[in-house]
């Protein structure tokens, strides 16, 4: 089979680096859903609504973009596996931390700190792995590697379904600072960027010169900004307010909404390796446009199902869809990007995009009305609307299938 092919035709050194990547994103955004799936037990413990502390969604995607940027800037500068391990020990650090908030404030000011940390990782682990990796199956690895952020989605509903009951949700916080074992691997594991090291020799660019080469490129910026933002509305808009959707609005239990949201995942692995290596043969934008407009007619089984299967087929589906079109997002984005930014311009971009949609969940959790009455019909509007404009943007914009990755000037 050519994917495995591709995989097995690998060095050692671009192994892995690219499981290095692959684990720093999956840890990453296991952290991250540990307080997804914790949204309701948060706000029953503290007393207060789902609205107030789904703002915590809202603030780490809005320290997302600080993080690109100041962790991008690092790593361009002192080299992808450093900074790689730094951002790791620092979002499981304000994991750990999280556990032990005494009330709402101080818990939303560490989800915003850990939004800084986040912000980082996936630009930098990104840069690593695709500057290491060989061009040929690019499309394949960047599926596998996206759907790190859907096997973090996965662990964390697991990790909820076996020890919730026992553990509590700050006994989950606790667990989620385990990824701070990943920093052993890079270090002792994990070799440094080629392209960066064959550019290390040239001076490296100070704040003020990576900021007037990123105006130079603000077109291409503004373009993937607009991507990201619409890419991130299709996520988040069909996950953080699926489990309480699924306890509120159809009675499941906790315990069968984990369920749920494990078959969920699943789909979305699989969605994203398959349009990953799709991406090869149609090109990326054409990929991702089928994505987007394939999930519009899951939304009524996504919704509405009558049982609790049909629920779970309906998941499935439709994280299929939108995790094959993300699936595609890290090569496309590296593809586009020129030398000397890669580590910045795309994680820049992509958290540019989340912190345009960082008010969603409590915008959506407030249209949804009193006792968020109407989630469904908020759920399947947002997901319908994004994936026909997603698909026109992706269609519209610019493709550098297979482009090769050197270290030259960032023109």
């Amino acid at each position: 089979m050519k994917l495995i092919e591709d995989f097995t035709a690998l060095t050692r050194a671009q192994r892995h680096a690219y499981f290095a990547a692959l684990g720093g994103w999956t840890l990453d955004a296991f952290d991250f859903f540990i307080f997804i799936v914790s949204l309701k037990a948060i706000s029953t413990g503290f007393r207060v609504s789902l609205t107030a502390v789904a703002f915590g969604i809202t603030l780490t995607l809005a320290m997302r973009p600080v993080g690109a940027l100041l962790f991008g800037w690092l790593a361009e500068k002192y080299g992808r596996r450093p900074i790689l391990m730094t951002n790791v020990l620092s979002f499981a650090l304000l994991e750990l931390a999280t556990a032990f908030a005494p009330n709402l404030v101080v818990l939303l000011l560490l989800r915003g700190l850990f939004g800084l940390a986040m912000g980082g990782e996936w630009g930098v682990g990104a840069a690593l792995a695709f500057e290491t990796l060989p061009a040929q199956g690019r499309g394949f690895f960047s599926g596998l590697l996206q759907e790190g952020y859907v096997l973090g989605f996965l662990l964390a509903a697991a990790l909820s379904r076996l020890c919730f009951a026992a553990v509590g949700w700050r006994g989950l916080f606790v667990i989620g600072a385990l990824p701070a074992l990943l920093v052993l691997y890079i270090r002792f594991g994990v070799g440094e960027s080629p392209v960066w090291l064959a550019g290390r020799t040239a001076t490296r660019a100070s704040f003020g010169e990576l900021r007037r080469i990123v105006v130079r490129n603000a077109p291409m910026l503004l373009y993937m900004i607009l991507l990201m933002a619409l890419f991130n509305a299709f996520s988040h808009g069909s996950q953080d307010l699926y489990k309480p959707f699924l306890l509120i609005r159809r009675g499941l239990s906790a315990a069968r909404a984990d369920d749920v949201l494990m078959v969920m995942n699943i789909g979305a692995l699989f969605g994203g390796m398959l349009f990953g290596a799709l991406s090869e043969r149609i090109g990326r934008r054409r990929a991702m446009a089928c994505a987007g407009l394939l999930a519009l007619p899951v939304i009524p089984l996504w919704t509405d199902a009558p049982s609790v299967p049909l629920l779970a087929l309906g998941a499935f589906l439709m994280q299929f869809m939108v995790q094959g079109a993300w699936g595609i997002v890290p090569a496309h984005l590296n593809e586009l990007s020129p030398p000397g930014v890669r580590a910045v311009l795309p994680a820049f971009a992509y958290q540019l995009g989340n912190f345009a949609m960082a008010l969603l969940a409590p915008v959506q959790s407030s249209l949804a009305g009193p006792h968020e009455r109407d989630l469904a019909g908020v759920l399947g509007w947002t997901v319908g609307i994004v994936g026909i404009v997603l698909a026109g943007v992706a269609l519209l914009g610019p493709e550098a299938k297979r482009v090769v990755f050197g270290a030259g000037p960032a023109e």
